[in-house]
């Protein structure tokens, strides 16, 4: 079981990934939330060119994936869940949650210390949010994520099955929260509750500081309500608002090169996570 699992990995995480990408795309064509400002053209090549980028780096610095660890974790008894006993119909949904509730943590963190979010902000330089917004990370930013997740999978010990879910669902969440897709405000106003929705998740883009430090979900939205950072809806309103960040507006960056070299240009004195304004 464990050997058949390890292998189908990458052919069921590749399988979602371009389903759920396709599906998404193609919603955003049929039914846009927003008017586009800048053609795909522009923007897809360096977004989709850092996922590369990114899937190349973890696979040659890493020795292992968060599922290949969970597996070692199972075998040897690591983790706090082999050390309760916790048995598997349990374990999986707990880790799911668990490992939400870590990413949640890790995006806050990524938006308080200033030299993690001078790696962040990369993500949040896009001018425009779609489906492939949502895998615009910088290559740094993705390795000392691995590196987090690893540890919390390995101190966890969360099951290897819950930890594939985990990656799957998160894959899924992250393109259509970051999509341009428009539906039914009962719709929305319904899903928020149980998934962060795109019209949530957007206000996190914004340009304005007291917005872009509010909804750091990205897979569950109880996080957020919970600790106080659930905005509903942006000031301006979702047709109005402006979305990146205030240093990189030229169109020249969202070229690949010009993404890369982001952090280490321009500091953002504007931006202070520790004189956030109260969400709303």
């Amino acid at each position: 079981m464990s050997e058949v699992l390890f292998a189908s990995e990458p052919l069921i995480r590749l399988s979602a990934f371009a389903t759920i990408f396709a599906a998404t795309a193609a919603w955003e064509v049929l039914a846009p939330r927003r008017e586009p400002k800048l053609a795909r053209g522009t923007r897809w090549p360096g977004n989709i060119g850092v996922v590369v980028l990114d899937t190349i780096l973890v696979r040659l610095l890493f020795p292992t994936t968060a599922v290949g660890l969970a597996l070692v974790a199972e075998g040897r008894g690591w983790g706090l869940f082999h050390a309760l006993d916790i048995p598997m119909w349990a374990g999986v949904p707990a880790g799911v949650i668990a490992l939400d509730l870590a990413i949640y943590l890790q995006h806050v963190l990524f938006h308080a210390v200033p030299a993690l979010w001078r790696l962040h902000r990369m993500h949040h330089a896009d001018l425009e949010t779609d489906v492939t917004t949502g895998a615009r990370f910088h290559p740094i930013e993705i390795l000392l994520s691995m590196g987090i997740k690893l540890a919390v999978v390995a101190a966890l010990g969360v099951p290897a099955v819950g930890v594939l879910a985990f990656e799957v669902l998160l894959n899924a969440t992250s393109m259509f929260n970051h999509s341009n897709v428009r539906m039914p405000g009962w719709l929305d106003r319904a899903l928020r509750w149980i998934v962060v929705t795109p019209d949530m998740h957007r206000v996190h883009h914004s340009i304005a500081a007291r917005e872009a430090n509010s909804n750091f979900g990205f897979n569950l939205p109880c996080w957020d309500r919970l600790f106080g950072t659930y905005r509903d809806q942006p000031a301006a309103g979702h047709d109005a608002m402006t979305l990146g960040v205030e240093q990189f507006r030229d169109q020249a960056e969202q070229r690949l090169d010009r993404m890369l070299t982001q952090p280490f240009r321009e500091g953002d004195k504007t931006y202070a996570r520790g004189r956030r304004e109260p969400a709303q």
